[in-house]
């Protein structure tokens, strides 16, 4: 048992901290306000090799594992939760093609996304089906030696950058959920105008319409009916992401109250000094420290999973308490801020719209305790 960084992930680490300050955390506030990530800073984790963390270098990746990526997307978030959810959903869809990908998709797809090239999406949610890809009403007909999509998607992630798209569908032979690789942009693909969330602004989040897409048969992401265990792993390495995501707006959080409580005087004297105060700063460590622990063996466990229901338990663990903990710490962190907290002039309001968006997104939380308990109970 080693609790300690190997040098690579803290060279990582300090890199990926020091763009973030340098370039991420002066446009954050103009992120929020416009929901966008300037073109620029999306260049700038291209050129770092940050959107291919975690895999190999054989496909474009810079070989740091999910140890390394969890460190990365914790010092970017720290700064931006929307430039954090974008490195997040982009990781999940590619993971799903370095995992259950034939050679030659991997070749074709994995490569540009790694580049940062271009950014991948993965597509389940549908205005009907909540968390049962039971309801999934999207479709695949089969013709010739292509599909034929159509159907709708909401709330997904990237869905405006060109890249793969990882889209669930409802085959029409095996009446099975499948999974295909398909390029945005392409003939029948559309968008809506992004959510309007209200918080981890400049993540995008749209609506996707296809409407007769032809995909090549040879775009079958792993086997035919193979859809819900290839969702399930997904989104499993998904929450990894997020719960970095949620660990790094904690962070940030934790860092303002410290702030705050150090430079606001009364009468005279920093209100560091109150034990109200004190005792606020204590809850806001052991937050922070057990949620990171738990994300960073969440990395870990991601770079070693041996079975893929006990990895599913752990990352829904992990996102919950982490998720959890981040709207907590935003919140205290507040209220460490009195009135001046509900300011938007205060960075702590931005940190708590982005925090309670936490719990929601990658599953909710009572859905992540029901997997947590199922995989207990069955022993």
């Amino acid at each position: 048992m080693d609790f300690g960084f190997t040098k690579e992930e803290a060279l990582l680490q300090k890199m990926a901290r020091e763009f973030a300050e340098k370039h991420i955390e002066p446009l954050a506030e103009k992120i929020d306000q416009e929901n966008e990530v300037p073109k620029e800073i999306l260049e700038g984790l291209a050129e770092l090799e940050l959107f291919g963390v975690p895999f190999p270098e054989k496909y474009g990746g810079a070989d740091g594992g999910y140890a390394g990526y969890v460190l990365a997307v914790e010092q970017i978030a720290r700064c931006s939760s929307g430039v954090g959810m974008i490195m997040s959903a982009h990781t999940l869809s590619v993971g799903a093609i370095g995992v259950f990908g034939t050679e030659d998709q991997k070749k074709k797809y994995m490569p540009p996304c790694c580049q940062g090239k271009q950014i991948a999406s993965f597509a389940f949610t549908e205005p009907g089906t909540g968390s049962d890809p039971k309801q999934i009403t999207s479709t695949a007909v089969k013709d010739g030696d292509s599909y034929i999509l159509n159907g709708t998607k909401r709330f997904i992630s990237n869905a405006n950058f060109p890249g793969p798209i990882v889209i669930f569908a409802r085959e029409s032979e095996s009446n099975e959920i499948t999974a295909f690789i398909v390029d945005k942009f392409c003939e029948g693909y559309s968008i809506s105008e992004p959510w309007k969330k209200m918080g981890m602004h400049g993540g995008p989040l749209l609506d996707v319409y296809l409407k007769d897409v032809r995909v090549p048969a040879e775009n079958v992401l792993g086997q035919i009916g193979q859809g819900y265990p290839i969702l399930q792993m997904g989104i499993s390495f998904g929450k990894v992401g997020v719960s970095s995501c949620a660990l790094g707006g904690m962070l940030a959080a934790y860092e303002e109250a410290l702030k705050y409580a150090k430079e606001k005087t009364h009468r005279g004297a920093p209100i560091a000094k109150f034990q109200a105060i004190q005792l606020r700063i204590a809850d806001l460590a052991m937050k922070y420290e057990a949620s990171r622990w738990l994300t960073y063996r969440l990395g870990y466990l991601a770079d070693n999973v041996k079975n893929p229901a006990v990895f599913a338990k752990e990352a829904a663990l992990t996102k919950t308490v982490v998720c959890e903990n981040s709207a907590d710490v935003a919140r205290i962190s507040l209220d460490v801020h009195g009135s001046y907290g509900a300011m938007e002039d205060y960075k702590i309001s931005r940190l708590y719209r982005d925090a309670i968006m936490g719990p929601q997104i990658e599953g909710v939380t009572d859905m992540q305790k029901m997997i947590i308990s199922g995989v207990i109970l069955k022993g």
